[in-house]
């Protein structure tokens, strides 16, 4: 049976919504991925979560992937001694927020990451607190690891300034770091990070350029606009997606009125995405998929419940095929 390791951060989060309403608390980070996966498992599949959990959050961590289908080992989830990452999210409307953490949770490092490649037939790395690789640790995957590889590069591009206030920062070595993974996921925000300092060009241009760093592949998610995506003609990503160049596709299903929460969106829409493909879908249909999921994401706070929501989803989604 083919395992995908799932790399990433438990964060336990405090979400303020910007109506000024309930405060809600769950877990967040890397949880989103756990909580889609009973819904977007590719048929054999099974998981293999690769976290590091703060002993003060140790069982509540262990609670929760006791609620997670599909995992066939836990031998890479570690408890470490320092505190577990916690995240305060204050929103000021459905696309802008400030973000403070705390913790301290540690990467993995080269030699670590490197048993873990010889565990897995694919890998997932969410970039939740942005060390959960460094680039000795990145480039022993490059060279080590034969499967394919999705890199969501989110936190890779955000410091923590004064107070734990998450604020960007340029990537070092940025070639280096996009050439260790086969996909690359940005959001428009990170595609402005990435791109070279008034470079401008169109979406596309931009997307070609983070293909000329190495990755065989770069998803562009645009919230409720959906996502478009580029792919090298020589990509190592096997068939049926190697021969695209490039393509986009809109939400055909938005969230519910009043919905309100885009926390975790982007991290269901990369799991669903990367799974979809790892079954034989399509670019298209593996973005048209994770548009659906990812905008039911938005119609609730937390992950608690995800699970259940999401697998309704998929099956319509998977009906309407």
């Amino acid at each position: 049976m083919p395992r995908l390791g799932v790399l990433g951060t438990l964060v336990w989060d405090t979400i303020h919504g910007p109506d000024g309403g309930d405060v809600v608390e769950d877990w967040g980070g890397v949880a989103y991925c756990l909580a889609a996966w009973s819904a977007v498992a590719p048929p054999g599949w099974s998981l293999v979560p690769v976290i590091k959990v703060g002993a003060d959050l140790s069982e509540s961590a262990g609670q929760f992937l006791g609620t997670v289908g599909g995992i066939s080992s836990l031998e890479f989830v570690r408890s470490v001694p320092e505190a577990n990452n916690r995240v305060s999210l204050f929103y000021h409307d459905r696309s802008r927020r400030c973000e403070k953490l705390t913790g301290g949770v540690p990467g993995w490092t080269a030699a670590e990451i490197e048993r873990v490649a010889l565990s897995c037939d694919a890998l997932y790395v969410n970039f939740i607190s942005g060390w959960e690789l460094d680039l000795e640790a990145a480039h022993a995957l490059a060279t080590r690891f034969e499967g394919p590889t999705w890199c969501d590069v989110h936190s890779l591009i955000l410091g923590v300034g004064d107070g734990g206030v998450r604020e960007p920062r340029p990537l070092r070595d940025q070639a280096a770091w996009l050439e260790a993974f086969d996909v690359v996921q940005v959001n428009e925000d990170e595609i402005e990070m990435l791109s070279p300092a008034g470079g401008g060009g169109s979406r596309v241009d931009r997307m070609r350029g983070l293909l000329a760093d190495g990755p065989g592949a770069v998803f562009l998610t645009r919230g409720s606009a959906g996502a478009e995506w580029v792919i090298r003609p020589d990509s190592r990503w096997p068939e049926p997606i190697g021969g695209a160049t490039a393509g986009s596709a809109p939400v055909e299903t938005t969230a519910p009125p009043g919905a309100t929460d885009p926390t975790g969106c982007g991290d269901v829409w990369g799991i669903t995405c990367f799974a979809s493909l790892l079954a034989g879908a399509g670019a298209a249909e593996a973005v048209r998929k994770a548009n659906r999921l990812a905008a039911a994401t938005a119609a609730r706070q937390g992950t608690t419940g995800l699970s259940e929501q999401l697998m309704e989803v998929a099956r319509e989604a998977d009906s309407e095929r």
